[in-house]
């Protein structure tokens, strides 16, 4: 029979998943089937029993699932555990083990685009699941400082508590970041797959500061427009960090670590 993997979330009829995963198969000479399944907040749970009655493998968990996966895994990888969220989980006999692999896909595809962290002052925006994923990476690269906005103070607050055994977070509101200045805007937010952007006051890039969206496609258009109107010299979305990604949800599954360069260029180029 051939493995049968999926990606789940709320939406997920955009998702370039299943065509990078072919890929990655192909490079193995393997195939493999990969679907996107829509699954609401309230059907989560039942979903992780259906699917794994079904036979498959092993799942990417996207937005806005990456929480509540967390407490529904039977086991869950050190970093899953500090990020208090996953985003890949693979069949055990009796139900799911969980991993994050965002913060590492983010951090190599930080590498390939040469965005230097260590030494600057970074700004992530928002404060939910992908955040959570991003930050312990972020921090063992040495930033000189690392902010963590949202439209309420307390989620920051709450996530520079929980990781501040790993570094220092500065929590703040978004209409508190007047005034600062930012080597590198990172938006973690799923607001532009509502087609617009946040409200955020005046110029918050530095000179030559660069912005990366962990989104892609119609999703990453808003930011980017913002990005360019505050004079960013490096605007990226996240193509890259879900290619990296998913090459390392393949390697938890499989045991193999896919080329992620060709597929990011394909992807690129179509």
């Amino acid at each position: 029979m051939t493995d049968r993997y999926a990606v789940i979330g709320q939406p997920v009829a955009h998702s370039q998943s299943p065509r990078i995963q072919a890929m990655f198969a192909k490079q193995f000479g393997a195939e493999i089937s990969y679907e996107t399944i829509e699954v609401a907040p309230e059907a989560l749970a039942e979903s992780l029993v259906r699917l794994h009655a079904d036979g498959y493998q092993g799942l990417n968990v996207t937005l806005p699932h990456k929480l509540e996966a967390l407490k529904l895994c039977e086991a869950v990888s050190e970093r899953a555990q500090i990020a208090g969220a996953v985003n890949v989980v693979k069949r055990t006999e009796t139900g799911w083990s969980g991993d994050n692999v965002d913060g590492e896909g983010f951090i190599r595809d930080l590498a390939q685009l040469k965005l230097d962290v260590a030494g600057k002052k970074v700004l992530v925006l928002g404060a939910g699941g992908a955040t959570r994923g991003i930050l312990k990476p972020l921090l063992d690269q040495k930033p000189a400082e690392l902010t963590v906005s949202n439209r309420n103070p307390w989620k920051p607050e709450e996530l520079a508590e929980q990781f501040k055994a790993h570094g220092k977070i500065r929590p703040c509101t978004h209409i508190a970041l007047k005034g600062d200045r930012f080597d590198l805007i990172i938006n973690a937010t799923s607001v532009g797959h509502t087609g617009a952007f946040l409200k955020l006051p005046g110029q918050l890039l530095a000179d030559g500061g660069a912005c990366y969206d962990l989104s892609y496609g119609k999703a990453f258009a808003p930011f980017a427009v913002w990005a360019k109107s505050q004079g960013a010299k490096r605007v990226a979305d996240g193509i890259g960090m879900l290619v990296e990604q998913a090459a390392l949800s393949h390697q938890f599954w499989r045991g193999v670590l896919p080329k992620t360069a060709p597929v990011i260029e394909a992807l690129r180029s179509s």
